[in-house]
């Protein structure tokens, strides 16, 4: 018993650690980031062709501090996740070892091609056809905040489902799920994307179908990515068989 609580307690020594260095790390980034917050907020609203209007100085250092606050998370993603890993691998059999150690860096480039494709690929759409629908309407004055939040409700969404290929693979390659199962359950994914688009975009059909579209794709290419692992993992078993009878 006293051997298991020495144990315990040397585990969460090791978390404690581990995050304590990952939030030094997100500090120091978050800090160098705040002083470059004017070129990189000259960045994302380069496409958008007006100024963004603030109703007060909170919204100034709400910009600050979340601009920053994103640009230090993205960057401490990598670190966060090799920490995860290092300290999970211990645990694992060798086979998960080299599995889930593979997909740990496609899982974040697959995030990162999520954000750049919801940011300059649909976003631009959902905003040309917004001011398209209300020109001669109203005038349009974009906040920074409201902006910002958009931004982030269209990017965010798609780098999270951008990573369902490869999770898929990952799962049925430890044999937690099968191509089955995802077949199974489509039409409750299928709606629960609909849910989704409906969440992220404008409230009218045509956005939200162009929103479907690509999530409702990337689950099939989730299906078939699974189909595509759990065949290997097929195979190696009936090698593994054969061989071990032999």
């Amino acid at each position: 018993m006293a051997s298991k609580n020495l144990s315990m307690v040397g585990h969460l020594d090791e978390i404690r650690k581990r995050l304590i260095f990952t939030l030094i790390f997100f500090v120091i980034i978050f800090f160098i980031a705040f002083m470059y917050v004017e070129e990189i907020y000259a960045f994302l609203i380069k496409d958008l062709g007006t100024k963004l209007a603030v109703l007060g100085p909170g919204e100034i250092l709400w910009a600050y501090f979340t601009i920053a606050g994103l640009v230090s998370l993205a960057i401490t993603i990598p670190l966060l996740l090799y920490q995860i890993w290092a300290f999970v691998a211990p645990a694992l059999r060798k086979k998960e070892k080299h599995t889930i150690g593979f997909y740990f860096p496609v899982l974040f480039i697959l995030f990162c091609c999520g954000i750049v494709f919801g940011y300059f690929v649909i976003m631009p759409t959902l905003l040309e056809f917004i001011q398209n629908l209300g020109s001669g309407m109203f005038i349009e004055v974009f906040t920074m905040q409201k902006y910002f939040s958009f931004v982030l409700t269209i990017t965010l969404p798609f780098g999270i489902l951008f990573m369902m290929p490869a999770i898929s693979m990952m799962l049925t390659s430890i044999g937690i799920i099968t191509p089955a199962i995802l077949i199974t359950y489509r039409k409750y994914a299928f709606f629960i994307l609909v849910c989704i688009s409906a969440l992220i975009s404008p409230p009218d059909f045509l956005s939200q179908f162009v929103v479907l579209i690509p999530l409702v794709f990337i689950y099939e290419i989730s299906i078939l990515t699974a189909k595509f692992s759990y065949r290997k993992v097929v195979r190696s078993s009936v090698y593994e068989s054969e061989h071990t009878d032999s």
